[in-house]
């Protein structure tokens, strides 16, 4: 067995219960001892449909996080319902990116930063961990300042001790994971199911346009300006930290004892990356409708900030809807920067098989944020262009072995030793 095959092993355990018995060693095929899946399955498809959901909706916090309200609501107020085709197909991919990424976990039983580890010389792989921890720290920062955003709208708390009781936040959500990593992923989703009740309600209240909206799913562009939005809603939309975590939350998660048993998992996963990516999908077009129904006007056409935003709500839909606009804000601030943490730890353990303690890796990750607080930069105008600038290199590696015979056809053959 090579080394990272044994100490790399996943940072995520199985639904709790449903590998009970795994640990006493199963036998293989032809037993007549139930295997953890089968376990799961007799206490009835609904409890088992609920049990194996989680994953995809852990990733799809980053597909709602403070870079997509930046994004969504100055593509909204620039260019009003023109780009809403553009946030349905960066969702889109995104679905077809996370369930390949989620079947490479579950195919090979290595995550995506241990197959590139697998399969490419060591100075690659160190090349890649570095890239891969740089975007990962970049998109932190907006999304730990978009938390701290959060709390100064909703309670006049000053950005600098906003930031840090964002980062108390985040510790106490990371937490979680010391009790199983089940509470952490329940968490994860009721925040995403704030942020989705936020928008259903500014939804409601504000009444985008109808006409406006399927008008907006026409593909169409106008002028560079539009293109550049349309590039930065793409690359907010898209994240490669979670392309990583998506492959390492699945690759484990049930043990299966053959091929059968990883399609019947991979179905499971199939649905819970529809719902989960849905519902992110939805939120996004609501962020960009809502934007377009209210601040596509020649006044507030410039609008660049998260703080205008909110401020601009209050004044023409009530302070409501401003409200539900700071409360979803703050979810998607605390948890997508948790869940960007989360995917550091996979990302350094899976490319080069070092760790650090997941609250110390918090700690050294919100300094750079509380810098840019304390200097008195205003973030949120740079998030679109910083978005649109988001490097690729971790789909290239991905798209090889997710499409690849082996995870497509075959089910290549989990880590054994040698």
């Amino acid at each position: 067995m090579r080394p990272f095959d044994r100490v790399s092993r996943p940072l995520v355990p199985a639904p709790e219960g449903a590998a009970a018995g795994v640990a006493a060693g199963l036998p293989e095929l032809g037993a007549e001892v139930p295997s953890a899946l089968e376990i799961l399955l007799s206490k009835g498809r609904v409890r088992a449909s609920l049990a194996m959901l989680g994953p995809a909706f852990v990733a799809s916090i980053a597909y709602v996080d403070p870079g997509n309200f930046a994004t969504n609501f100055a593509g909204g107020a620039q260019f009003g319902y023109l780009l809403l085709w553009v946030v349905l197909v960066a969702n889109v991919i995104a679905m077809l990116i996370q369930y390949l990424s989620a079947k490479l976990g579950i195919a090979t039983g290595r995550n995506l930063a241990e197959n590139f580890r697998a399969h490419y010389p060591r100075v690659l792989t160190w090349g890649m961990w570095v890239q891969a921890e740089i975007v990962a720290m970049s998109t932190d920062i907006a999304e730990f300042l978009g938390g701290a955003i959060g709390l100064n709208l909703l309670f006049g708390v000053p950005l600098f001790p906003a930031g840090l009781m964002t980062g108390a936040i985040a510790f106490g959500i990371l937490g979680l994971h010391r009790f199983g990593f089940r509470r952490f992923e329940l968490v994860i989703t009721g925040l995403l199911g704030i942020i989705f009740l936020g928008f259903l309600y500014e939804t409601l209240r504000i009444g985008p346009s109808a006409r406006g909206s399927l008008g907006g799913l026409v593909p169409g562009l106008a002028g560079t300006g539009s293109l550049y939005l349309a590039v930065g809603i793409i690359g907010a939309t898209v994240m490669p930290h979670v392309i990583y975590l998506h492959s390492a939350l699945t690759q484990d998660r049930m043990p299966c004892r053959d091929d059968r048993e990883r399609r019947r998992v991979l179905r499971f996963e199939r649905t819970d990356v529809i719902i989960a990516l849905g519902l992110a999908g939805l939120v996004n077009m609501a962020m960009l409708a809502v934007a377009a129904k209210l601040f596509h006007t020649p006044a507030l056409s410039g609008l660049s900030t998260l703080q205008q935003a909110h401020a601009e709500l209050g004044r023409l839909a009530g302070g409501t809807a401003a409200l539900a606009f700071a409360v979803a804000l703050l979810a998607s601030g605390a948890s997508s920067s948790s869940v960007g943490t989360y995917a550091g730890q996979v990302v350094m353990a899976g490319f080069v098989n070092l760790r650090i303690p997941l609250m110390v890796r918090r700690g050294l990750t919100m300094i750079p944020a509380l810098v840019i607080i304390a200097v008195g930069m205003n973030p949120t105008r740079r998030w679109c262009s910083a978005r649109s600038c988001c490097p690729s290199a971790s789909r290239s590696p991905w798209s090889r072995w997710s499409c690849s015979p082996a995870a497509a056809t075959s089910w290549a053959p989990r880590p054994t030793a040698a």
